[in-house]
């Protein structure tokens, strides 16, 4: 239609990518022709490739849309989009288009109407909430402890690392099926390695209730793992794209067991939803409650839900994977028993906010904003528990957030 017609197109996006490049070349395929002329090359997929492989790979000539796509290089990608990417922020709106008013001195934009829209003027005020490093009750001065804290940082994280675990020389060899997936696990390896271990410190100040539930889900994804070495059954390969691990267009959790299978499973099932209805074990689980737990989940993955994995042989796959797989699970066990349980009643953030809520701004509408949607989930039903009854949460697997925003603001939103 936008070729036949000969279409203005301006396609708008929140974020410039969500998984994979070739989201960009079909979005500019709409509108171009994949052996069209567009003037430059991907000189870096050029230069590592080099000519004779590239031409081979292309089979199209070197300045078109089909060229760029066999580059997995960033820096292509940034030169093909700056031809056609128009990135305008709230910051460069205001300080190319809008006007000053003199006697506010706020900058405003003038509508057709004659009507102003003024910049919000954004002050930022830290809320403060106690931290006691003496003492031993402190929750948060529990987590923020430097043995926790080295202990993240000493974490192998085999399974964001499988590619760094294959055999040699395996027999029998692997299937083109299995060569596939080793491929594609070796691709990702220390990038995916670094999100991980980053989004556990991340998580980690959004929220220790958060962090504690990552740290379980870690654990019981590591004992699947070593259940399925253990009796040489196939490992179940989720998703390995890092997509899944950056929060810039993720808020889920990417070791929570019902990530990768579309809410098939709760990890905290265990849990007594009536003491805690968040789904947090009124004490920390032992090592052998985990296995038992990962031994029947990946009974479930093989049987029921085994269409929503990748499957690969145990046997491919050295055995310090398994060693670095229990030394973790090991080390994050420790953490949990230095954490102890999670008690909402004695968390000093969450109390800092339901003040901030009922007293300073009792009477205003507060927007929250999170990086995690655990997060979103233990706030609002923390908050409502202590009596914030007008609350609701929001998160990427809400079924229709445009309805909440309405109800939230019907008059501005």
């Amino acid at each position: 239609y936008i070729q036949r017609n000969e279409s203005r197109c301006i396609l708008l996006s929140a974020t410039p990518y969500n998984k994979s490049y070739l989201d960009l070349s079909n979005q500019l395929r709409l509108f171009i022709a994949e052996e069209a002329d567009l003037g430059i090359r991907p000189e870096r997929a050029l230069r590592e490739l080099g000519q004779v492989e590239f031409s081979r790979l292309a089979q199209a000539p070197e300045r078109s849309l089909k060229a760029f796509e066999i580059s997995q290089y960033a820096d292509d990608w940034r030169e093909l989009m700056r031809l056609f990417m128009v990135r305008r922020t709230r910051s460069f709106i205001r300080d190319n288009y809008a006007t000053l008013d003199p006697q506010n001195q706020r900058k405003y934009l003038l509508f057709a109407d004659g009507t102003r829209a003024y910049f919000p003027t954004r002050i930022p005020r830290t809320v403060r909430f106690a931290l006691n490093e003496n003492d031993g009750q402190d929750q948060y001065a529990r987590l923020y402890a430097e043995d926790v804290v080295d202990t993240i940082n000493a974490l192998n994280l085999p399974r964001y690392g499988l590619g760094n675990y294959q055999q040699r020389n395996p027999k029998p060899a692997p299937t083109v099926q299995e060569a596939q997936i080793l491929e594609d696990l070796s691709k990702g390896g220390k990038r995916l390695m670094g999100f991980s271990r980053t989004n556990l410190f991340k998580r980690l100040e959004s929220s220790g209730y958060v962090f504690t539930l990552s740290v379980e889900r870690h654990i019981l994804r590591n004992y699947i793992f070593t259940y399925a070495l253990d009796h040489n059954l196939p490992l179940p390969i989720g998703t390995q794209g890092a997509e899944m691990l950056d929060t810039r267009y993720e808020d889920s959790d990417a070791d929570a067991l019902n990530y990768t299978t579309l809410d098939l499973f709760d990890d905290d099932s265990a849990a007594d939803e009536e003491d805690d209805p968040v789904g947090m074990p009124t004490r920390p689980r032992t090592a052998e409650e985990f296995k038992q737990q990962a031994a029947a989940l990946y009974e479930q993955y093989r049987t029921k839900y085994a269409r929503r994995f990748k499957w690969i042989r145990a046997n491919l796959f050295q055995k310090r994977l398994r060693t670095d797989l229990v030394n973790d699970a090991e080390n994050l066990l420790l953490v949990l028993q230095v954490c102890g349980e999670w008690r909402a009643d004695q968390d000093m953030k969450l109390a800092a906010l339901t003040q901030f809520l009922t007293q300073t701004h009792s009477r205003e509408k507060v927007l929250i904003f999170s990086q995690f949607a655990d997060t979103v989930v233990y706030l609002e039903k923390e908050l409502q528990r202590r009596g914030v009854r007008r609350v609701a949460g929001v998160t990427g697997q809400a079924s229709d957030p445009t309805a909440t925003a309405w109800r939230f603001s019907p008059v501005s939103n």
